[in-house]
């Protein structure tokens, strides 16, 4: 019986992946816990810790094949955590009471806590791959229509010319972006855990930081300054981060389907048969992608403050905020999983219009480009001078429907300035994209530095 979105038959797949369920499995999750126990075992074996017949005999039991499911579940609903009930059925299937060394030393959080970590570090490998294509496509975007010129829009309104590529190469640097801080926070926030009942690795007297370190080794992750059962700022990073990765995506989602709409019509999702289809209405191609990016990045926001919430703990062992994390961390990665997948998906297959953006440029008469008419005439006439001059013109434009080169022509403080030669290239949209493509080279360029 499934019951959301997140583990429906039917929808599974719009909303998540695969691969990200199968790292937030209990499966995954509990081989992780049986991981570290083994680790645990081998390490305070090398150390003359625990016997080495007791660490052979441990590792040989942890096994997730070893584990009885509806066992477990039971037990985790009776103790109130899973942790102990995977240790007591290996200390159980271990020989002449060898078991009995388990565990030695460690308390339900630092496997808990080592666990996410490794989840973590697993989920963050496929954010990444999907990060990466994803800035494969809006590279190769950027490339194609570096000098595409397209309306650039303020407040929902044609304000000046750009290019398509260069709308493009600005989502490509916030991915690059992205990228840097990834790489940065990995080291913060892959560390382990191991402290003991309240962090000070009491139970093992002088030989705990030995542990720890051997320990971490055998995970391969670093070790801890100091214990951080309490001090959730490595979860909320990875949390802060998902958030604005996923607020990209929802950027990028937000332009295309206003792009899709009937009447601008300059990019569409990667059409087959059948999809955005209307019920009633047979010429509909309504975005697919773009809406559950929208709905997916809404949500990991929302869990953004969950995990953040978490990190009010009280004391060193907290009473209920860790939780937060048992239910929000899955959640979070599944969701921009989902969002990552449907991202890549729209921008692989990107349809782009090129000859409608010329088209939208030209609905306003030659507005579009008053801001460049302006500046030309600023030096002749006064800024503030052509400024109203060009926006009384502008309104004549808007209400007889000629276009403005013939209006800028016809007006005598103008044409003792300007001839209609000089006016024609004022006027036009694709004479007027700034430094777009020396800006769309330059993030290119970082883009094969970042992959070098």
């Amino acid at each position: 019986m499934t019951a959301t979105a997140l583990d429906s038959i039917i929808f599974c797949d719009i909303f998540s992946t695969p691969q990200m369920r199968r790292v937030f499995s209990d499966e995954t999750r509990t081989g992780y816990c049986l991981d570290f126990e083994a680790a645990l075992a081998r390490a305070q074996a090398r150390l003359g810790i625990v016997p080495e017949k007791a660490a052979r005999e441990i590792v040989r039991q942890c096994r997730i094949e070893n584990i009885d499911f509806v066992r477990l579940k039971k037990q985790t609903e009776r103790i109130g955590y899973p942790i102990l009930g995977i240790v007591q059925q290996i200390v159980e299937l271990c020989a002449d009471g060898l078991g009995e060394w388990c565990h030695w030393g460690a308390t339900t959080q630092d496997i808990t806590d080592t666990v996410a970590i490794m989840q973590i570090r697993a989920a963050l490998e496929l954010v990444e791959q999907d990060m990466e294509a994803i800035a494969t496509a809006l590279a190769d975007l950027s490339r194609r229509y570096r000098d595409t010129p397209m309306a650039g829009r303020s407040n929902l309104q044609q304000a000046v010319p750009l290019t398509f590529g260069f709308k493009t190469a600005a989502l490509l640097a916030a991915m690059q972006r992205h990228r840097e801080r990834l790489a940065q926070l990995k080291p913060r926030v892959l560390v382990g855990e191991f402290g003991g009942a309240v962090g000070t690795l009491a139970s093992l007297g002088a030989d705990g930081l030995k542990v720890q370190a051997a320990l971490m080794q055998e995970l391969d992750l670093a070790q801890p300054e100091i214990a951080w059962h309490t001090v959730r700022d490595r979860i909320g990073e990875v949390a802060c981060f998902l958030g604005l990765l996923t607020g990209t995506l929802g950027k990028i989602s937000m332009d295309v389907k206003l792009l899709m709409q009937t009447e601008v019509a300059e990019v569409y999702e990667p059409f087959h048969e059948g999809r955005g289809s209307s019920s009633t209405m047979p010429q509909k191609r309504n975005p697919i992608s773009c809406l559950y990016i929208h709905s997916t990045v809404a949500l990991v926001r929302q869990h953004v403050a969950a995990l953040l919430e978490a990190a009010v703990a009280d004391h060193e062992r907290s009473t209920g905020p860790w939780e937060i994390e048992w239910i929000s961390l899955p959640e979070i990665f599944l969701l921009t999983s989902g969002a990552l997948a449907q991202t890549k998906l729209m921008l692989s297959g990107l349809e782009v219009d090129a000859e409608r953006m010329r088209a939208n440029l030209d609905l306003t008469r030659g507005m579009v480009v008053s801001e460049a008419v302006m500046m030309g005439l600023a030096p002749h006439l006064g800024r503030q001078r052509a400024h109203d001059l060009v926006y009384d013109i502008c309104r004549k434009v808007a209400a007889s429907g000629e276009p403005l080169v013939d209006l800028l022509a016809q007006d005598a403080d103008i044409s003792r300035h300007l001839a209609r030669a000089q006016l024609e290239k004022m006027c036009d949209p694709g004479a007027y994209l700034g430094l777009a493509g020396e800006m769309v080279d330059k993030v290119l360029a970082r883009e094969g530095r970042g992959k070098s």
